[in-house]
């Protein structure tokens, strides 16, 4: 270690800990942990190894400073983030770039200087009176060609004991592996309030792609402050994009075929629209359920998740509708629950299935039945957006090769949206640019009544990664084209909508039928179900589903529902194209010119077969393949 930075860590660290710094062959990682040692002015510093006593280190100091409570039953904690700190802040989450580079609409920017040197005044002095925790991290399993290393500086346990849960250690790595280059995450939660960030108007999230560093302050929650999750994304798409390679807003599932066969599946679903319970399919198993890398091994294509754990929406998670994640939630083992209620030591959530405490604590305090916010709305006991936080191996449904170094193999790709009129509910592209350019790059999401107010706006939201692109849009878009190339045997792409309703506005779906879905996609790419072509792509043969329906959900079903489900509603899909290529045409110039003509030739298919079946086509219109 060079002599200056051992002198800034020396007066901050105990032998143990400087010994633990010293023993990672990495300069630039010195010369980080002490620069923002003299910055943010801990009153001294902890490094995490990949040691059980470090680790549970980290455990007991969240409980001591109040920013998790221990639970009823062992091994479970609440964490209560501010009253204003519950969700992602997309308004003061930016990219920084310098004044000649620009990204293009819907990707949020602002200037890297003026960026930096206000978050970094709001990290200066932010950690006087605290302890500065140093650990670290892999991205993707260990010993991978996938991997990625990260080292995360924080002041707040919780996001540590988080990253931990959510992510693979990666102290070894490091040591394995001298001057390595690395992602850089600091956060300080700021000056507090007990134990919670106090000056959410001062929340910054901010991304230096080019510096591979991402800077959080004054917040709490962990979608702001978990570096390693969403924000990590804008890194890691860019690094992806001079490499060859793709990061996706996906889960990795293996899907059950006949015979043991396992077939893996990537799928990209923005909010709301059946992702996790998709991932979470009973008698089905789980790699990841949020974020993959994919690359391109020995002619096919592979994928890993990042992560080792989920950091889920807990809302409606009941021992109905999702069993594996239900059991995970009430029995022994690390489990994280966040802004929920608890009562008499037990955590409570939205849509859980059980009788409401009438009172306990919550994310607004201590709270009781009927009490109000400062504008007289009720406030529910549990938040919206409360989170559980799990590692995968502590589910019943975890994938034998979830810590794969070589991934799995992709067999099939899905992309998910939410549509009342529109889409059917399975549908396979006729190629891997087809599915890419009218599937991931149209995908839109509808949103209801109930959580905005306004029932059936359409939100787009490409690959259902807009929020997390770091790249022009056209680039990105194009990356994914080209991705296949080379590909022995590309994974065939597919969409689903699980929420087509009828002319009375009853979903024309049951909650299971999902599994069908995927039962079906699993034949397809192992070239074993038929199809019918149609404008949009090939969908199911009635007998197959029916023979599907019967085996898995023991239902019988009929060629009523089978009609209505797979019409073809033309005008609905060419209303979708032209506001698809409106979208396209007056926010995104740098749109690669083969979209364009991919819809078109989807707009002129569907007209083709308007002109000669009408408007609402029944599927035995169309022939079989």
């Amino acid at each position: 270690m060079n002599e200056k930075f051992e002198k800034i860590l020396a007066g901050k660290c105990s032998r143990e800990n400087l010994d633990k710094l010293k023993a990672v062959p990495n300069e630039a990682l010195h010369s980080l942990v002490s620069s923002y040692v003299e910055h943010c002015s801990p009153d001294s510093v902890f490094v995490r190894s990949s040691s059980p006593e470090d680790t549970e280190y980290i455990r007991k100091k969240s409980v001591e400073r109040g920013e998790e409570q221990k639970l009823a039953t062992e091994g479970h904690t609440a964490h209560f983030d501010g009253y204003r700190d519950q969700a992602r802040d997309k308004e003061h989450t930016c990219i920084l770039l310098p004044p000649d580079v620009e990204l293009g609409a819907g990707i949020k920017t602002a200037d890297l200087q003026e960026g930096l040197k206000e978050v970094k005044g709001f990290l200066k002095d932010s950690m006087k009176g605290k302890e500065m925790l140093v650990g670290f991290f892999c991205l993707g399993p260990e010993n991978s060609e996938f991997s990625i290393l990260a080292v995360q500086i924080t002041d707040s346990c919780y996001v540590m004991h988080s990253e931990d849960m959510l992510v693979r250690n990666g102290y070894e790595e490091f040591k394995k592996r001298e001057n390595t280059d690395f992602l850089k995450f600091i956060h300080s939660a700021g000056k507090l309030d007990g134990s919670v960030s106090a000056e959410v108007d001062k929340r910054r999230v901010y991304i230096d792609i080019n510096g591979n560093t991402v800077y959080s302050a004054n917040t709490q929650y962990a979608g702001n402050t978990v570096g390693l999750k969403k924000l990590a994304m804008r890194l890691t798409i860019k690094k992806a994009s001079q490499e060859g390679w793709l990061t996706e807003h996906m889960f990795v599932m293996g899907v059950k075929g006949p015979q043991g066969r396992t077939s893996y599946f990537t799928g990209a679903y923005p909010s709301a629209c059946g992702k996790t319970a998709t991932a979470m399919i009973e008698g089905e198993s789980i790699v990841g359920d949020d974020i993959a890398y994919l690359r391109k091994i020995n002619g096919r294509i592979m994928a890993v998740n990042v992560e080792r754990g989920l950091f889920g929406i807990i809302a409606d998670v009941n021992e109905k509708d999702v069993p594996v994640i239900w059991k995970a939630l009430t029995t022994p083992g690390e489990v994280i629950f966040s802004n929920v209620l608890v009562a008499d030591g037990k955590p409570y959530w939205l849509g859980d299935g059980r009788e409401i405490p009438e009172k306990g604590v919550n994310y607004s305090g201590q709270w009781h039945k009927g009490k109000t916010d400062e504008n007289g709305k009720e406030l529910t006991h549990s938040h919206k957006n409360a989170r559980f936080t799990v590692r995968i191996k502590n589910l019943d449904n975890s994938d034998e090769l979830a810590d794969a170094p070589s991934g799995v193999p992709v067999k099939g790709i899905i992309y998910g949206g939410r549509d009342s009129d529109t889409c059917v509910p399975v549908e396979e592209a006729f190629d891997w640019n087809h599915g890419i350019l009218t599937k991931g790059a149209t995908l839109e999401s509808e949103t209801t009544a109930a959580t905005l107010g306004k029932e059936g706006v359409r939100t787009f939201n490409l690959m259902a990664n807009l929020d997390f692109i770091s790249i022009p849009v056209g680039k990105y878009i194009t990356n994914n084209c080209k991705f296949a190339d080379g590909v022995e045997s590309p994974p065939g792409i597919f969409s689903v909508n699980y929420f087509l309703k009828d002319k009375n506005g009853e979903y024309l779906n049951g909650m299971h039928d999902k599994k069908i879905w995927l039962k079906w996609m699993e034949l397809r790419v192992n070239g074993e179900a038929g199809a019918r072509r149609t404008p949009t792509g090939f969908i199911p043969l009635y007998e197959d589903l029916k023979e599907l329906f019967s085996r898995y959900l023991g239902k019988d079903y009929s060629p009523e529902d089978y009609n209505i489900q797979f019409t073809v509603r033309v005008p609905e899909n060419l209303t979708k194209l032209d506001r698809i290529e409106k979208i396209y045409r007056e926010r995104i110039p740098d749109t690669p010119e083969k979209l364009f003509n991919s819809l078109n030739s989807q707009r002129e298919r569907l007209e083709a077969a308007a002109e000669k079946y009408g408007d609402y086509i029944t599927p035995e219109k169309f022939e079989k393949i």
